[in-house]
């Protein structure tokens, strides 16, 4: 009875071996050809795979996928790992201003979050200097005019004029300013808009 099942289990012991040596070697391609593509004259195949096809040259040329053992990939991973532990406190603060009841509609932020953000967010973003115009009076928390389901931060001017500042284009320009060289991965993975 063993010897019996033994032998009907061959084929599918063999097949699944050559399954496996397909995977292994990145050809997860049919072992054989279509048997209405035998009329056609074709160059000699490699573990059923036709050299001139296009879809065996792409499989032949296809880009391995990044692992820990790729050096590129490593210094990708620690530089993400560290532009998130630079980012992540002034990420979770100015969330936390916005989203949480810990400031009212219309509220000016402390002196200790308004000096936090005024340096960490408000400085780096790409129109700081429009954003503040003739003077810095204080940073508050508002609905925003248009969106009036979105909380957003604003300046307050000197003046008494006030305008709104998104923290997330403060934090991509910090990103861009301190980190060049991964900042655009970092940015396209990271955000929802990427400009």
């Amino acid at each position: 009875m063993a010897a019996s099942a033994l032998v009907r289990g061959a084929p599918l012991l063999r097949l699944r071996l050559q399954h496996h040596h397909r995977f292994a070697t990145g050809l997860l391609v049919p072992l054989r050809r279509s048997w209405c593509s035998t009329a056609e004259s074709t160059p000699p195949e490699e573990d059923g795979v036709s050299l001139s096809t296009p879809a065996a040259l792409s499989l032949r040329k296809a880009p391995k996928y990044s692992s820990w053992d790729d050096q590129n990939y490593r210094q990708w991973k620690d530089e993400e790992a560290d532009i998130w532990r630079d980012i992540e406190p002034i990420t979770q603060l100015a969330k936390e201003i916005i989203h949480s009841d810990r400031y009212m509609d219309g509220e000016q932020l402390t002196d200790e979050d308004e000096k936090v953000v005024a340096e960490r967010l408000l400085a780096y973003h790409p129109n700081s200097d429009d954003k503040i115009g003739c003077g810095l009076d204080s940073i508050m928390v508002d609905r925003h005019p248009q969106f009036k389901n979105s909380r957003c931060l604003f300046v307050v001017r000197t003046d008494g004029g006030w305008i709104d500042f998104s923290y997330q284009k403060c934090l991509r320009a910090y990103i861009r300013s301190k980190y060049p060289t991964h900042a655009e991965r970092f940015i396209k993975e990271h955000f929802k808009r990427g400009s």
